[in-house]
């Protein structure tokens, strides 16, 4: 009975990455190979005490800054938590991005990207994106491109890989379950995040 609870476990827990890691591996590009697109996507990773962005997070934001420095996108929406008192995801992004040379007017802030869900939806229902690029580490991109494509964007990545990270190994951990979570939210609960006004990053002119 032990060993039949632990198969079904497994299964449960590694079919969906499985699934996932299928899906992502047609939709990963390299930072010369990824056709262009109108936007980028970069994902919050955290802060450090100062406030500033972590090593992970500022290797998204300077894989973006090459992205839109060799042309390959024209508007970058930074995604984070804002929820509480001095932890400003979006605008560390920000403020690294700029220092990296991207204009302060190309970048758009998503103060409400809780979790790779909560963007992935906002990206598509309140900024109106319908083709992106996802920029992330490999350990989540394939989550990121799995939840997108699924929530109706038409989505490609980028690995943000630009060192060795001293914790990719619990962030690689940390997927195996968090892949389950996002499957069973694409498919079944369909969580609705917080919202808000339209803001379309491309006005119809």
């Amino acid at each position: 009975m032990i060993l039949l609870i632990l198969l079904v476990l497994i299964i449960l827990i590694g079919v969906p990455r499985l699934i996932m890691l299928q899906f992502a591996s047609k939709r990963a590009y390299t930072e010369e190979t990824v056709p262009s697109s109108r936007a980028a996507i970069v994902f919050g990773a955290g802060l450090t005490a100062e406030g500033g962005p972590t090593t992970v997070l500022q290797d998204r934001v300077a894989t973006a800054a090459n992205l839109y420095a060799s042309g390959k996108v024209e508007k970058i929406l930074m995604s984070g938590d804002n929820r509480f008192l001095n932890y400003n995801e979006p605008g560390a992004m920000k403020a690294f991005g700029m220092q990296l040379g991207i204009p302060e007017e190309d970048i758009i802030l998503d103060y409400a990207g809780r979790r790779t869900y909560d963007t992935c939806y906002r990206a598509k229902e309140i900024f109106q994106l319908s083709g992106v690029i996802l920029v992330t580490q490999q350990f989540h991109l394939t989550r990121a491109l799995y939840t997108c494509n699924i929530l109706g964007l038409d989505a490609v990545g980028v690995s943000a890989d630009r060192r060795t990270y001293r914790d990719s190994g619990y962030w690689g951990i940390r997927e195996i379950p968090a892949s389950l979570i996002a499957f069973i939210q694409v498919h079944l609960t369909q969580p609705e995040p917080v919202l808000g006004d339209i803001e379309p990053i491309f006005p119809l002119e």
